[in-house]
């Protein structure tokens, strides 16, 4: 990309920063932000669109891949890494792939955007097939490591998806589904961790978050899947099943622990009085739609 885009101009509102005291600074950095959600919306169509044909790609069997470099293939990882806790998914079923590999999150790692060739083969190394959604994630939408490895997974037959922060972007042309989130020049001139990576966040959210809702991975308002690691998520869990049943908290653990801390199965033994094994096989019955269960 060059100069001339959004992300990449400086603006003339922003050039005594250095000069501001820190409230000042606050409050005009927390004005910039409020301007994000804003431009999400403006992109709603395109992000339920692309909502929509993920799942259809993950219903027959497919996997979601992100891919992304520097902040935004950090924000990838990041909410790919946050599925097998939250919605109870297998870790091969949604991946983040950030350019540079894993010291890329914590560091990084020179010339790793600019690897066409490794981001080419970061889709032949995980076999993508036409089953398969790729989002490439890219705030500026010409990283070409991003680029190469979109390309590479449309030459595939899978679906794919670009999110970018700026308009009619490399990216967006290579895939089937772009979502443009145009959020303007930043409080720091190119520094797209701020305006831009809020707003990648926000739509990365949707997209994993409306697509497990979506595959039947939450019951109403519910992480019916959530994996429990630790005293908070068992109360959590806890408080899940006697809201969702009416049973008292020590019935509600009960449950819980004679199901092996799965709170589906909890459920439907605290409501129906059955044991494990045949809470199971009902949701077994019903492809593990607990509303589908418990109406039966």
């Amino acid at each position: 990309m060059t100069g001339d885009a959004p992300t990449e101009r400086r603006d003339p509102r922003y050039d005594r920063i250095d000069r501001l005291g820190t409230e000042e600074l606050a409050r005009l950095m927390n004005a910039a932000d409020a301007t994000v959600p804003a431009a999400v919306a403006g992109a709603i169509p395109a992000i339920s669109a692309a909502i929509d044909a993920v799942v259809a790609r993950m219903r027959a069997g497919g996997r979601l891949l992100y891919v992304g470099a520097g902040t935004s293939g950090r924000l990838a990882v990041l909410d790919a890494a946050e599925c097998p806790p939250t919605f109870g998914t297998d870790p091969g079923l949604v991946q983040g792939v950030i350019a540079g590999g894993e010291p890329a999150l914590s560091r990084a790692v020179e010339g790793a955007e600019d690897d066409a060739e490794a981001g080419t083969g970061a889709i032949a190394d995980r076999r993508v097939g036409a089953l398969d959604a790729v989002v490439g994630v890219s705030a500026g939408g010409g990283a070409p490591f991003v680029l190469a490895a979109l390309t590479e997974a449309g030459r595939r037959g899978a679906l794919t998806v670009a999110l970018t922060c700026n308009t009619g972007t490399a990216l967006s042309r290579a895939a089937r589904h772009p979502i443009e989130v145009v959020v303007g020049p930043e409080v720091v001139a190119g520094s797209t961790r701020l305006r831009a990576g809020t707003a990648q966040k926000l739509v990365l959210n949707m997209i994993s978050t409306i697509t497990m809702v979506r595959l039947g991975r939450t019951h109403g308002g519910s992480m019916v899947e959530m994996t429990v690691t630790n005293a908070k998520l068992a109360g959590r869990a806890v408080r899940m099943v006697g809201d969702l049943t009416g049973v008292s908290p020590q019935e509600a653990r009960a449950a819980l622990e004679a199901s092996g801390w799965r709170v589906k199965t909890a459920v439907l033994v605290a409501e129906r009085g059955v044991g494990p094994g045949e809470a199971d096989a009902l949701l077994d019955r019903h492809g593990g739609d607990l509303t589908a269960a418990r109406e039966a």
